[in-house]
């Protein structure tokens, strides 16, 4: 077949607009991957391009899961591979999530090396008696689409950049005799010593292997193909394998599999890979992913990375971020603002990924092998998260793309023996993950915005029925039944209630869309529900038993065995998005409503609250406002439901530089797949989308001096700031299109089809 130029390969796939209003400076100086791998923001520093399939990142360890048979609480840290506290680098693998409080993935794990070979990988406190590496981080750069770091034990310069689907590695070795590229495939993220069911190898020539490795950890069953070409072809070759003895290996033992044997099979597998270089030799290596088949990541890799230019991959990965940082352009007089700001949107734009081969290709929930007709299929839904921001910022900034992850969702369902969308979604699995089914406000606010093709929309309506009616899934049935889910039957039971009604009044709202009464009637109702776990007597959400009671023992401020999922009753009381208003009358008016919402900005909470849960760190909380958790991402913008809405501009402004540094520890919490990114990105510009469903934002305090947002429908919609200073930190005044605002409130539909709103500042409300 004939093969295109590789830039214009990788642009082929993307909207043109962003090529007739490119920004003049230069974007990509100001995103750092560096951000949040430090403490508890699970960042990766690692090369991949925007919704990459690969994520090539280096792994400072590989704890296990399992600690004497239990679970071990430092693994937490690791969830991306890396922590920014770490001295030495363990290898570069090629699949990793972004900012999650799970994880998983840490695919084909690859280390350079020099001197006698050593095939395990040493200890953290010990590197020479392995093949770690020592490293300094004044010696690393990370960049979009680029990572450099030099591996100190070994002397080599390990380089790192990625198209979608090829990792590719530029390794700057010393003179040597003994050089060895090793390839780990019992290393992974969340490991233990069974994960791997499987792992096969085939060493076609001397350049090029080929393989799988079948895992079982937070997805269920799980397979990962991958084609693996050398620039040099290697000397000699062999492995170790690290299995445990099997009572019948049938006879293969005939042969010496450990030096220079072809094929190898088992559940853990090391191999090495011998080479003789010169002072200052490049050795390259490329690395294609595939979930179809190692035919698949052959076709990907010659389709996306054909030759061994280092640079051009790398200039091509660059460019593509540039396209897509593009898609907003802020004015600032700081250049820490301009890093806050290219970073969120950065990480805003690594997950979800690409799951499908490059002829459409992918895995599908049923195990078996699909093709996407029309549609981009990708993975890695953290939905729990990601509805709340992440999806609605892809609305304005990822049409076609968002599009493209309703029709994966849809995929999903129709691939699903529950009959169900996603929960939190993984590489042709659903691991059950958090609470809710937040598909629905995710396929909702993409139907009612235009975003989904007008024919989709009916049948989005029944996927979403068909979910919310799935009394198998944590409490439905119950939740149906009672309205509201009883504790003693099912933990998080308030959490569960309150977040069910709240895609319960999203469903209500497509039905209503599509004149479907009988449907708009039940789930209106069912969206009520939030009501039924409020006892009016302490003014509180509250855990109420299968007998109807409200459950005696009960903690306002603790997170365990409370009733509440990474929260509390104080900050979880006011999760009802879907209408403010009439939760502010529920609570007592005003009167009351203001003193509660002001208290959780400003009061103490103790130790006991940090140590119930790994999630939650003083470096996230403001009081007790949890920033580092979604559950309260909404809270600040309910003052615009009262007759303070000022006090919603003062809070927006207040947590935007406690919570976000463009430092390595500068996240309040795990960045979680983009939802605290997309936080920022939309409070920086003004606004919020308190309730995805419905066609309005929130109004805010911009924190940027000035924006133009270029809309995929070639429309702008510029933002203009007039004396803006921190101290001015309150809207005097705004005005769309020349018109004042008279609510604090944004129409959608005012946004995509341009215009101007113009923010006027003051430091007093």
């Amino acid at each position: 077949m004939k093969l295109l130029p590789l830039a214009a390969l990788l642009f082929a796939s993307f909207p043109t607009f962003a090529q007739k209003a490119k920004p003049t400076e230069n974007l990509v100086q100001y995103a750092k991957p560096l951000v949040g791998t430090a403490r508890m923001g699970h960042t990766y520093p690692g090369a991949t391009v925007p919704f990459g399939m690969v994520q090539l990142s280096p792994d400072t360890d590989t704890l296990s899961y399992e600690l004497n048979g239990k679970y071990n609480p430092k693994v937490y840290e690791y969830c991306a591979g890396y922590q920014y506290a770490d001295k030495t680098i363990v290898g570069f693998s090629h699949t990793h999530f972004s900012g999650t409080g799970h994880s998983d993935l840490g695919d084909f794990l690859v280390m350079p090396t020099t001197g006698p070979l050593q095939l395990n990988p040493g200890t953290a406190d010990q590197p020479e008696r392995g093949f770690r590496s020592r490293f300094s981080h004044q010696n690393e750069l990370a960049e979009p689409a680029y990572y450099r770091v030099k591996l100190d034990d070994h002397n080599i310069l390990a380089e790192l950049t990625a198209s979608n689907r090829v990792g590719m590695h530029q390794y700057t070795f010393p003179q040597s005799e003994q050089a060895h590229i090793i390839l780990d495939l019992t290393a992974g993220i969340y490991n233990y010593p069974d994960k791997n069911v499987w792992t096969f190898v085939r060493v076609e020539n001397d350049t090029l292997v080929t393989g799988y490795r079948q895992t079982h950890g937070w997805a269920r069953t799980r397979t990962e193909y991958f084609a693996m070409s050398f620039s040099k072809p290697f000397v000699s070759y062999g492995s170790r394998n690290l299995s445990k003895k099997q009572v019948y290996r049938g006879f293969w033992g005939r042969f010496d599999q450990t030096k220079n044997f072809p094929e190898l099979a088992g559940e853990q597998l090391r191999l090495f890979f011998d080479f003789k270089t010169t002072a200052g030799e490049k050795v390259k290596v490329k690395m294609a992913l595939s979930g179809v088949s190692t035919e698949g990541a052959l076709r990907n890799m010659r389709a996306e990375v054909p030759g061994w230019d280092f640079e051009a991959v790398k200039r091509a990965g660059q460019a593509l971020w540039q396209q897509e940082l593009g898609k907003v352009v802020i004015e600032s007089p700081k250049r820490t603002d301009k890093e806050n700001f290219y970073t969120a949107m950065y990480h805003a734009a690594l997950s979800p990924t690409t799951y499908m081969d490059v002829d459409g290709q992918y895995r599908g929930l049923d195990q078996n092998i699909h093709k996407a007709e029309g549609f981009t299929n990708y993975t890695s839904f953290s939905l729990w998260d990601t509805y709340r921001a992440l999806h609605p910022l892809y609305n304005l900034l990822q049409t076609r793309r968002n599009a493209d992850m309703v029709q994966s969702m849809l995929a999903h369902f129709d691939q699903s023996t529950m009959h169900m969308l996603p929960i939190w979604s993984h590489y042709a699995n659903e691991n059950w993950c958090m609470i809710g089914y937040h598909s629905v406000p995710v396929l909702v606010d993409a139907v009612l915005k235009g975003v989904v093709p007008a024919d989709q929309a009916q049948r989005a309506l029944d996927a979403c029925v068909a979910t919310a009616h799935q009394q198998r899934y944590d409490g439905i049935g119950l939740y149906e039944q009672l309205g509201y889910v009883p504790e003693d039957k099912s933990g998080a039971s308030v959490s569960k209630t309150l977040e069910y009604a709240y895609d319960d009044w999203c469903i209500a709202q497509l039905a209503k869309k599509l004149g479907k009464a009988d449907i708009e009637a039940e789930f209106s109702k069912r969206a009520q529900n939030w009501q039924n776990v409020y006892d009016q007597r302490i003014g509180f959400m509250r855990p109420r038993l299968a007998d109807g009671s409200f459950r005696p023992r009960f903690d306002v401020l603790s997170t365990h065995d409370q009733g509440f999922i990474e929260g509390n009753a104080w900050n979880y009381s006011l999760y009802v998005p879907q209408d403010p208003a009439a939760l502010i009358a529920k609570m007592g008016g005003e009167k009351k409503f203001l003193p509660h919402l002001d208290s959780l900005f400003t009061m103490h909470l103790p130790d006991k609250f940090f140590a119930e849960t790994e999630d939650i760190t003083r470096d996230g909380i403001i009081g007790n406002y949890v920033h580092g958790n979604e559950p309260a991402h909404h809270v600040a913008y309910l003052y615009n439901w009262t007759s303070q809405p000022y006090k919603t501009q003062a809070r927006v402004r207040m947590i935007l530089p406690k919570m976000y540094r463009p430092t390595p520890d500068g996240l309040g919490g795990n960045d979680d797949c983009g939802q605290m990114s997309a936080w920022y990105i939309f409070s920086a510009l003004g606004f919020y989308p308190v309730a995805p469903g419905s066609p309005e934002y929130a109004l805010g305090s911009p924190a940027v001096h000035g924006a133009t947002i270029n809309l995929e429908n070639g429309n702008t919609f510029r933002i203009t700031v007039k004396n803006q200073s921190d101290k001015n930190v309150y809207v005097k005044e705004a005005r769309l299109n020349g018109q004042k605002l008279t609510r604090p409130f944004l129409q959608y539909a005012d946004v995509v089809k341009g215009g101007e709103l113009v923010f006027v500042m003051a430091g007093k409300p």
